[in-house]
């Protein structure tokens, strides 16, 4: 969630609402506060990630704008007879890691995210690059790309994203499989260095892709196997274990 990225409140109602989303997202919606999950396609990759709620007679997504006409769209597809309504609202989505949240603001499961607020508070001045560079959190476009990434190379274990506990979802099969596996070959990982937009080569062979910098620090989607010996255009970058 970069600095310019704008947000949509989906609301989901009707009496199946609850049935309906957990047979569907890779996390289920908790009885109070915020969780985080996603909706995977039928192989595996992702779809949208975004962070749900409930209130009385409704269950709320908080996703990337860009993604929202799609994400209706698809969940509208697994409806049949369930008696669920998607629909787009118009509340605003505040954010910040500002100690002093305004009242009524929820707490961001993904670590170091701070709060969210639906009812009209500002949000604060935070540099969220910086803060998702530092917890190695993914933004939805930037690392996370549609029908492209795999929640597992993703680090959506980590941040609290997948549950594999739960009942079936769609694509749960592909993550299963990914999950029990010695280890993921490739994945988002922090580096320092010649941090620019752009190819990691290593011994000559494409070893990744830098995406969000800050300072001399990015998130990267890198081939683990090639992690040795790494450049950007600018020059040597290499693994940060700091933080």
């Amino acid at each position: 969630m970069s600095g310019g990225m704008t947000r949509t409140l989906l609301r989901v109602s009707g009496a199946d609402r609850t049935k309906f989303l957990h047979g569907l997202l890779t996390r289920d919606v908790p009885e109070t506060g915020l969780g985080y999950a996603a909706l995977l396609s039928p192989q595996g990759k992702y779809l949208a990630d975004f962070l749900t709620f409930r209130e009385d007679d409704a269950i709320f997504l908080d996703v990337a704008s860009d993604l929202a006409p799609g994400l209706v769209k698809r969940l509208s597809m697994y409806k049949l007879r369930a008696d669920v309504a998607i629909e787009p609202t118009d509340r605003p989505v505040a954010r910040g890691t500002g100690e002093e949240a305004p009242t009524g603001a929820m707490s961001d499961p993904r670590p170091g995210m701070g709060w969210r607020h639906y009812d009209g508070a500002a949000s604060d001045e935070t540099d969220w690059d910086a803060v998702r560079v530092e917890h190695l959190v993914p933004e939805t476009g930037i690392e996370l790309i549609p029908n492209e990434s795999y929640i597992l190379e993703m680090g959506f274990e980590r941040l609290g994203g997948v549950d594999f506990k739960k009942g079936c979802y769609v694509g749960q099969e592909v993550t299963a499989r990914m999950k029990h596996k010695t280890e993921l070959r490739k994945g988002l990982a922090r580096v320092t260095g010649a941090v620019v937009p752009g190819e990691i080569t290593s011994g000559g062979r494409p070893a990744g892709t830098i995406h969000t910098i800050s300072g001399d620090r990015a998130l990267a989607y890198l081939r683990f196997d090639r992690a040795d010996g790494m450049e950007s255009a600018a020059g040597a970058v290499s693994l940060d274990a700091s933080g």
